[in-house]
């Protein structure tokens, strides 16, 4: 009488909760096929994941683009080019003053309230890291854009010092940290965004007083300035998806190993998602 070898082949247990699979492969002698099954299976399994809920890329383009168009199109058009002119007199001309160096430190102002606010415990949208992340994305966008320009533009400053007027880099920064601060805060008090825009404002009022820059050169850096934030919002959480998904590809691991159990010789696999 022929031995009988009996081939007990797959005992699979696939633990979801944990994200990991557990396999099984075992060769035994005179056994009946077995399954083994956990202990406890979860009834309910979400496989989907919430998207980020953003707004619309044209409501997004809306009041900025109006802005810089509006500064494009004064380089050129000779009735913007008389209203730059008339607000200097009204501003700069007309009532003489000494030139204040205020606003080369308010334009950081909005971005500096942020991070004391957080100091302070008030929570904002997004962790330390992931929020200046953010502002850096937004700075590297709107410098690029204001010195880019400047360098083609050639457009003379109203005092005449140099042909880097438009747009203004100053009111640029400051816009993009106004709409930092916005961003951060909305959902604990529209007040915040008020407070970060009057600062941006007024750096970019200042720029006009201190007859360094055209209300066109004003209007655009705003516009550049808005834009740069809203941008470095909706590339960020995309380029931490793909470094995410790197770092989990690298952390993945298979292991694979023999064990003995009850007279069966069998090959283990654990392999960690």
């Amino acid at each position: 009488m022929m031995r009988k070898t009996l081939v007990t082949l797959v005992v699979c247990v696939m633990i979801v909760g944990k994200k990991n699979a557990f396999c099984q492969f075992s060769l035994a002698k005179d056994s009946l096929p077995t399954v083994a099954f956990p202990d406890t299976i979860p009834l309910h399994v979400n496989w989907s994941t919430p998207e980020l809920k953003r707004e619309p890329l044209y409501k997004m383009l809306v009041i900025p683009g109006l802005m810089i168009t509006y500064g494009v199109t004064s380089l050129k058009a000779s009735m913007l080019k008389n209203v730059n002119k008339n607000v200097r007199e009204e501003v700069a001309i007309e009532h003489p003053h000494q030139r204040v160096r205020v606003d080369d430190y308010l334009k950081w102002a909005p971005a500096v309230a942020v991070y004391g606010l957080n100091l302070a415990g008030m929570k904002g949208k997004n962790n330390l890291k992931d929020r200046s992340i953010i502002y850096g994305i937004s700075m590297i966008i709107t410098n690029s854009v204001v010195f880019g320009t400047k360098s083609i533009s050639g457009e003379w400053r109203p005092d005449g010092s140099d042909k880097l007027s438009f747009p203004s880099g100053h009111t640029a920064v400051a816009f993009a940290s106004a709409e930092f601060m916005r961003k951060e805060y909305k959902d604990v008090s529209p007040w915040y965004g008020v407070a970060g825009y009057a600062m941006a404002a007024t750096t970019g009022f200042l720029r006009m007083y201190n007859d360094k820059h055209w209300l066109s050169d004003v209007v655009a850096g705003a516009g550049v300035g808005i834009l740069s934030t809203d941008l470095a919002y909706r590339i960020y959480p995309v380029m931490k998806k793909i470094f995410s998904k790197k770092d989990k590809e690298k952390q993945s691991a298979t292991i694979v190993m023999p064990y003995y159990q009850g007279g069966s010789f069998g090959l283990g696999m654990v392999h960690h998602f």
